[in-house]
């Protein structure tokens, strides 16, 4: 499966962005969906997963509440609503995918995915 990320790019703190990932090449219904980020020397880490279906979803304890994940699996989509953003989040965002079923031990850690699309930045102002 490929992934197309979009939706990056400055803000100032407590503004909203929305990323989306587009999926192609397969069925997209069959994917678990994550977020991850990675900081300027930083590590990358997990910021949300959803299951195949939608019907469950895992959310980074530094982004609950001001985030969410979401898809649309009729346009091979899914997406990540960011609110109330702070500085700490500036980041290179990635979108990845792996083909489920979900299992939230395994999709909070980057090696569980499959598929990776390319970085989208987000830099938060403050």
């Amino acid at each position: 499966v490929q992934l197309q990320a979009s939706g990056g790019g400055v803000v100032q703190a407590g503004g909203s962005l929305r990323f989306s990932c587009a999926a192609s090449g397969r069925t997209f219904s069959g994917y678990v969906m994550g977020w991850f980020r990675q900081a300027p020397g930083k590590e990358r880490e997990f910021v949300a997963a959803i299951a195949p279906s939608g019907n469950r979803l895992i959310l980074a304890d530094s982004v609950k509440g001001r985030f969410t994940i979401s898809r649309d699996n009729a346009k091979n989509t899914v997406y990540l609503q960011m609110n109330s953003l702070k500085p700490d989040d500036t980041a290179d965002y990635y979108c990845a995918a792996d083909q489920g079923p979900f299992r939230s031990w395994r999709h909070q850690i980057a090696s569980g995915y499959d598929y990776w699309g390319q970085g989208t930045q987000v830099t938060v102002s403050s």
